[in-house]
């Protein structure tokens, strides 16, 4: 009985993956989580704000941004950035607070599949998402579909949703400066707002649009070929 239940698992997140790899979520793990938090708080159902783009329809400057923001090593690594993690628990085991060392693809595999948390089960699973998404999709799917379902409001989902409700224009037309502010808002756009945004996040936005001058215009070109 283990066993069968043991295949079934991975037969089914296996094939899900695989799927997503070429068609667009329909929804995520984060998107019903949060609406049913919404229904249970106001009585109402709210669907989530959520509109799928393709790649090249997205501002070069938004992906550049959240690169920038989230994971400076995305191109180089293959869905874990062990330096990170190794220095993340340093600082912890040194007094400091617990602070994330996840990527783009391990905060994408949490979001799409899992919930909200720091548990070691949660962990172990979203490594094995993560390793499914970097076997089976390219740096630019990937990048993708991160962008399109990423949470940058209250019950506002992707960069198309976030570009329409903050600055009334469609993702293609975001600029570098617009970009840099959704991406600051990460990884809490509960306590950080777009449409009204805190010191802090005025300093992150600098701070993003400083990286993305560092890491230069053309860094993720190669993506657009795969």
């Amino acid at each position: 009985m283990v066993l069968t239940l043991a295949v079934l698992f991975l037969g089914s997140t296996y094939l899900t993956v695989a799927l997503f790899g070429w068609v667009a979520p329909p929804f995520t793990s984060f998107m019903l989580q949060r609406s049913v938090a919404a229904w249970l708080q106001s009585g109402r159902w709210e669907s989530p704000r959520y509109q799928w783009k393709r790649y090249e329809e997205i501002s070069p400057d938004l992906a550049l941004a959240f690169v920038a923001a989230e994971d400076q090593k995305f191109m180089r690594h293959e869905g874990f950035d062990f330096d990170a993690i190794r220095e993340a628990r340093k600082a912890y085991e040194a007094g400091g607070k617990l602070r994330g060392a996840s990527t783009i693809s391990q905060q994408l595999a949490k979001n799409l599949f899992l919930w909200p948390g720091r548990s070691y089960f949660r962990k172990v699973l979203e490594a094995y998402f993560t390793m499914i998404m970097e076997g089976l999709w390219t740096k630019k799917r990937i990048l993708e579909v991160y962008m399109n379902t990423v949470e940058l409001g209250d019950l506002v989902f992707g960069v198309e949703a976030a570009s329409r409700r903050f600055f009334a224009r469609s993702a293609r037309q975001v600029g570098p400066g617009n970009a840099a502010l959704l991406a600051a808002v990460l990884p809490n756009p509960h306590l950080y707002r777009v449409d009204e945004p805190s010191a802090y996040v005025l300093e992150r936005r600098r701070k993003i649009l400083s990286q993305m001058n560092h890491l230069g215009a053309g860094y993720l070109n190669s993506l657009r070929h795969q």
